[in-house]
Parts: C-alpha cells; structure tokens; sequence
C-alpha cells in the first residue's frame, strides 16, 4: 500500500470542518519530520524577511497556515496543480478570515513565473516529481527578489524516495517521484546553473529521523494499507509510540548527519 492514496483518504476525512482541517495541520506538524525541519528553518527568518511568500506545491496547504501564523503580516500565494486541494484550501482560508492575504491558486511550476515579486520561496516534496527541475529552478531564481531566498526539501538519493522498491521494478511506497533523490552535489549544481549564487544543503532524516518516519508514518499507513479499521486504533498506537518519535525527530533536527535520506537546500540570489 502507497503512503499518498492513504493521505488523501485522511484529508478527505479531516476537511469536514475548518476545526477538523486545524487539528490535521497539527497533527502534521507534529508526526512528519520535515515539518520540524522546515519549521526550523523558517524560525531563523525576521518577518521583513518573509512578507512575500509563494508556497510551490502547496499541497494540503499545511506549511502554507504555519507561515501565516509564523508571519502574521506576510502576503503569501500558494499555487499547485491539483485543483480540488486548491479549492479545498481557499475554502478553509476564507473560513478562517484570512483570506485578504493568503490565497492558493492551480499552477504548474513548469510554467509558472512572477519576475522578481517574492522575499521567500518554498518547495516542500515538489522537485522530485518534476523532469523539467533546472527549468522550475531557473523560474525560482526569476522570481525571488534580490535578497530572497528559496527553501527546498526534498528526497536525498541514499534512499528518500523508498528506492530500493523502485530499483527492483516495484511501485514503492511513494508513488509519482520522477527521480529517487538528489545528491547534495547535483542539486547545488542545478541550482547554480539556474542562476543562484549561494547554495548551503544538509542532509535530514538521518538514523534517528529515518527510524521516526518508519515508527510514525509508514508502519501506521501500510497498516491503514491492509486495514480500514486500523484506524480505530491509531489513537492507542501513537499514544505508545509519538514520545519515542518526536525524541527522534528532536536528535535528527538538532544534529548533523554525513548521510540521509532526505535533503534541506536553501539558495540566495
């Protein structure tokens, strides 16, 4: 069973109410491991540094509510290619009244382009499913205004994208990635390429995340996987198991790691 048809399914169920959609914003916030690490990243950052904001693939529109709860004053376009998850979100934003500065809109980031309009880009699990990625980087780079800065997490290829299941002909747990993972060295070279002076990676998910993600994520939804009921259960399984995760997403975020599955990028103009 794939981790992205079953997180559909529990958006679908937490998108009954804007309280619900609340409550499964937090809780991603707390089980996913680049949530801790975007977060931090985006807590180094002065409001002044982040008052135009464009949230690249969008998604369920998660970090795109913490950033206007980090920046409170920040205008921030969210844009992404799935038109009912786009739809889904204007609704809650205008629900929650904030619709005058936040607003989410279908793009696709192969196209897409605002010459030099935004303080602050980011890309959370985007550029591995994109082929054209210079292309998308060299529209980043256009984008941002001088002193901007995009942030980027991404799969790292020592095993980000679930590879060994793809390696051996298999679907793989995460469905849609056109690439396994970047090394630090090609994504910083493709980055440069596109025109971005500064380009500092690191690698997440080291030991400790990689065993969080796999207590956290992907034992419950391959277990979502075989049954509905499971469910039910959840409840009980992360009251046992979230404390020995969240130590582990602590040790991952406040470490370094030499190898990991997952990547952290951030490029300066």
């Amino acid at each position: 069973m794939q981790y992205d048809p079953i997180k559909r399914s529990l958006g679908k169920v937490f998108d009954q109410t804007p309280a619900l959609r609340k409550i499964f914003y937090r809780l991603l916030d707390l089980l996913l491991l680049r949530a801790w690490h975007v977060r931090k990243e985006l807590g180094r950052l002065n409001p002044e540094q982040a008052s135009i904001i464009l949230d690249a693939g969008s998604g369920f529109g998660q970090y795109t509510y913490r950033m206007s709860r980090m920046f409170p004053h920040a205008v921030i376009l969210a844009v992404d290619v799935k038109q009912e998850q786009i739809a889904q979100c204007n609704t809650f934003f205008k629900q929650t009244g904030e619709d005058s500065r936040v607003h989410f809109q279908v793009e696709d980031l192969v196209r897409f382009v605002r010459p030099r309009q935004f303080q602050l880009i980011l890309a959370v699990d985007v550029m591995e499913h994109i082929e054209e990625d210079v292309q998308v980087f060299e529209s980043f780079y256009e984008s941002l205004n001088d002193d901007g800065m995009l942030l980027i997490s991404t799969p790292s290829d020592k095993g980000g994208s679930d590879a060994s299941h793809h390696d051996e002909g298999g679907e793989g747990f995460i469905e849609e990635h056109v690439r396994n993972g970047y090394s630090i060295g090609e994504i910083a070279d493709k980055l440069k390429q596109a025109g971005f002076s500064k380009v500092e990676a690191r690698y997440s998910y080291g030991a400790a995340g990689e065993l969080s993600w796999r207590l956290s994520m992907k034992y419950p939804i391959l277990l979502l996987g075989l049954s509905k009921w499971f469910f039910v259960l959840l409840p009980v399984y992360y009251l046992v198991v979230y404390p020995l995760a969240a130590l582990l997403n602590y040790m991952d975020v406040n470490g370094r790691h030499s190898s990991g599955t997952g990547l952290i990028v951030k490029a300066y103009k």
